[in-house]
């Protein structure tokens, strides 16, 4: 894995590689963050187990996020409104609206996450304590 020390410095992280953070039956493994983005964005790849839940709905007071398609499929909660997203689609959630996101299916999803501006993986840890606690 090589990883970036700053925002001019190029990344290459092969399939699977990224700090991998646990939670219950979800999996994110960030790609880069603030530390090598200067707080622009953060990219992550979120991967849930077939049939499971996501974070819970939940809203951002300061952040767009962008969700991409990479397997499977993943219904993703926006307002009041489930939308289904397969390999290839794309997403875009302004700040200040109430979102989730779930797999209903047999087969296990992920989605590639653009966080804008960056800053999510401070609250990581906390995240997989949570899950953690609450088995």
């Amino acid at each position: 894995m090589e990883h970036s020390k700053n925002e001019n410095d190029k990344i290459l992280l092969k399939a699977g590689e990224g700090r991998i953070y646990n939670c219950g039956t979800m999996t994110a493994v960030f790609k880069a963050d603030e530390n090598e983005t200067v707080n622009k964005y953060s990219i992550s790849e979120w991967w849930l187990e077939p049939n499971s839940g996501g974070p819970g709905a939940h809203q951002h007071e300061e952040n767009d996020e962008i969700f991409y398609g990479i397997e499977g499929t993943t219904s993703i909660l926006v307002g009041g409104k489930w939308f289904e997203i397969s390999k290839g689609d794309f997403l875009r959630i302004p700040a200040k609206t109430i979102h989730d996101f779930a797999n209903n299916t047999n087969e296990k999803c992920g989605v590639l996450n653009f966080f804008i501006p960056g800053g999510f993986e401070r609250n990581m840890p906390s995240i997989v304590k949570w899950f953690e606690n609450n088995k």
